[in-house]
């Protein structure tokens, strides 16, 4: 009995030490998209594209830093801009260069229907 009070008092006390999981890359709530950088190194000539055929274009995504961004300001080549509401989101990723000029590719990983995952936070 003792031994177990023991065991749990353990698991107890290095699940109160950890910290909070560290945030994805990419979070998508509702119509809102936040990119992580949690890098040592500041991101540099970022697009953001959806459905590879929207983009989003940011100068720079300091390190240690975040991005947010609505999905309506995606914007196609003639000036569409994404719609919710009306388009499946299928595929989102993100391209970037370190300082030293070295890539950041980042995908997306959709866990169950995209358009699903996308209208979490209107539910």
């Amino acid at each position: 009995m003792c031994r177990a009070l023991r065991a749990v008092a353990l698991t107890l006390l290095v699940a109160g030490c950890s910290g909070p999981p560290e945030p994805k890359p990419l979070q998508l709530d509702g119509n809102r998209l936040t990119v992580n950088n949690r890098t040592a190194m500041d991101w540099t000539s970022v697009e953001i594209w959806l459905n590879q055929h929207y983009r989003v274009t940011v100068p720079t995504i300091a390190a240690r830093s975040q991005f947010t961004v609505t999905l309506d300001a995606f914007v196609a080549g003639f000036g569409q801009r994404f719609d919710i509401k009306r388009q499946r989101l299928t595929d989102l990723r993100l391209a970037a260069k370190q300082p030293d000029g070295t890539p950041v590719e980042i995908r997306y990983e959709f866990e169950g229907s995209p358009r699903d995952e996308a209208l979490k936070g209107f539910r």
